[in-house]
């Protein structure tokens, strides 16, 4: 899809503008149904002091503001890294049929690295999963900011 590619690169170039604020470099689009970037979130949790300012969470909360409704169904979220299981429970909460993402995440990801929250059959919803969109550049934005702070 042409929209997941544009949102991937928004979504990187997110992710730079917050390791440049000094958070954890993830970004996060969510598009509409038509592959058009509609809401869009950073890391924020250093600015704001709030546990929940992940790029995942940001993104829908702007995206459920932008359309009136909590429920983001026929929404695809675009993230530069994959979900944990915090963001995964907003994802499936907000109904969002669509996660692409970028890096997998050995440590926390619950897309399938980890834990498959996102595809687990036990809850009442799913969302389909795409990973490894543009996984270098996702890697090499988080490694930069990593390797900075070593």
């Amino acid at each position: 899809m042409a929209g997941d590619d544009e949102g991937m690169l928004r979504a990187l170039a997110l992710a730079r503008e917050a390791s440049d604020a000094g958070e954890v470099p993830v970004g996060a689009v969510v598009l509409d149904g038509d592959g058009v970037i509609i809401a869009e979130g950073r890391n924020t949790r250093e600015e704001t002091h709030d546990p929940t300012g992940h790029a995942e969470i940001v993104a829908l909360r702007a995206a459920a503001a932008r359309i009136g409704s909590w429920n983001l169904e026929g929404h695809t979220l675009v993230v530069t890294l994959e979900p944990c299981v915090m963001c995964a429970g907003a994802i499936l909460q907000s109904r969002i049929g669509r996660v692409v993402f970028g890096a997998w995440d050995d440590k926390a990801g619950a897309a399938g690295s980890m834990y498959d929250v996102l595809r687990d059959r036990r809850l009442p919803y799913r969302a389909e999963v795409v990973g490894g969109v543009a996984p270098d550049a996702a890697i090499a934005v988080l490694r930069d900011f990593f390797e900075q702070r070593r």
